[in-house]
């Protein structure tokens, strides 16, 4: 009676899936001979609290049905994928939904957000390329890259397909919605798979994609576990900023080639700002994404915020004299008067490779700062105010 219920259940999920990636169906086997039904634990069962990116079902056979969407909704397809696991045979598969079998062993991360994942998944030994190791600071993954255990395949636009080809990636994580230039990883001929954590508008939403690399990696317990533990630190120092009587003004970024680029009310930095006790200078605009703007905009709606918060990889010791000789304009910010510049250079911090994995470590930095008599001041990991 159970086993019947279930399967009626997998059949509705599967229809709305199929609704959303196409219809008819598609067969595939796995190595693993017989069929097999896998029974799921509440640790390794996958459920999404604040991601908008990625939904994941489960059939009674322990197959997992996943789909992959734009977080802000600014593109419209869905991406489908069947993960089989061992021992599993998927004979009636939703039409569109690629089938790639679980664990995954080799992966090729296009950006240090889906490398993030990997490292605080002690999954370092599955990463078998990378695009970059400009602001490579683990260092299992430098040593994985120096001894040829990781290499390097190019940028985006400029992929060297000889190298991808080399190492026979089970799957390419990728950014469909940047520059692109994937067809020199089409020739690999491995699943291509989006990881759209950086689109996440929450910074709960944008860490908890470790769920997502836990789905692919066999490492489901392990996910919940971290981004349980992510999610309580970072709620727990959330509520203590819930009653911060007096909130200051931030503003964020730089100007270069000359706008300014920033991002909307709804982003995640917006909320991340909110939850350390702070007021975001754009709190009212709409947008979730990037925000392009001209220096007169930004200084009338910032020239009296309390703090600045910037993010850069400055060779050299930054400075208030420093950020003056980049533009003489910054020194007329009361942010830069009262020396209110909150400062991160990636150069000597991991900022892409574990601030997006750890907002908890990223808010208690700014709580710091923000109402810095809420916390007891340890170093900071991250952010700190420009002397």
């Amino acid at each position: 009676m159970l086993r019947r219920y279930m399967y009626a259940a997998w059949l509705m999920t599967a229809g709305l899936a199929l609704a959303a990636c196409g219809g008819g169906h598609r067969s595939s086997s796995s190595e693993g001979g017989a069929e097999a039904t896998c029974t799921l634990s509440d640790t390794t069962h996958i459920t999404i609290d604040y991601a908008q990116g990625f939904r994941v079902d489960y059939t009674p056979q322990g197959v997992r049905l996943l789909t992959v969407s734009d977080p802000q909704k600014e593109q419209a397809t869905t991406y489908c994928y069947a993960l089989i696991p061992p021992g599993v045979k998927a004979d009636s598969l939703p039409a569109d939904y690629t089938p790639i079998h679980i664990p995954v062993k080799k992966v090729i991360c296009m950006t240090s957000l889906q490398l993030s994942n990997f490292i605080a998944l002690d999954a370092c030994d599955r990463v078998v390329g990378i695009t970059s190791t400009r602001h490579l600071f683990n260092p299992e993954m430098k040593r994985r890259q120096e001894t040829g255990q990781t290499v390097k395949i190019g940028i985006e636009g400029n992929f060297d397909s000889e190298v991808i080809l080399s190492v026979e990636p089970d799957v390419i994580f990728i950014s469909p919605f940047k520059r692109g230039g994937y067809d020199a990883l089409r020739e690999a001929g491995s699943p291509m798979v989006p990881h759209l954590g950086y689109k996440e508008t929450t910074p709960l939403g944008q860490a908890e994609w470790i769920k997502f690399v836990g789905l692919f990696t066999g490492l489901e317990a392990e996910a919940n576990a971290k981004f349980r533990s992510i999610e309580q630190r970072y709620n727990h120092l959330k509520s203590l900023t819930a009653r911060v009587e007096r909130r200051p003004v931030v503003f964020s970024g730089e100007i270069r080639g000359g706008n300014w680029y920033a991002v909307g009310g709804k982003s995640f930095l917006a909320e991340l700002f909110r939850d350390a006790g702070a007021d975001y200078f754009l709190k009212d605009d709409p947008r979730s994404g990037g925000v392009t703007l001209d220096f007169e905009t930004v200084y009338s709606q910032a020239e009296s915020a309390d703090y600045w918060r910037i993010v850069n990889s400055y060779e050299g010791t930054f400075s208030y004299d420093a950020l003056r000789g980049l533009d003489s304009r910054y020194a007329d910010f009361r942010a830069f008067r009262d020396k209110g510049v909150i400062y991160c250079n990636m150069r000597e911090k991991p900022f892409y490779e574990s601030m997006p994995m750890h907002p908890e470590v990223v808010l208690a930095d700014l709580i710091h700062v923000f109402p810095p008599d809420v916390l007891p001041a340890p170093p900071p990991a991250g952010y700190a105010r420009l002397p």
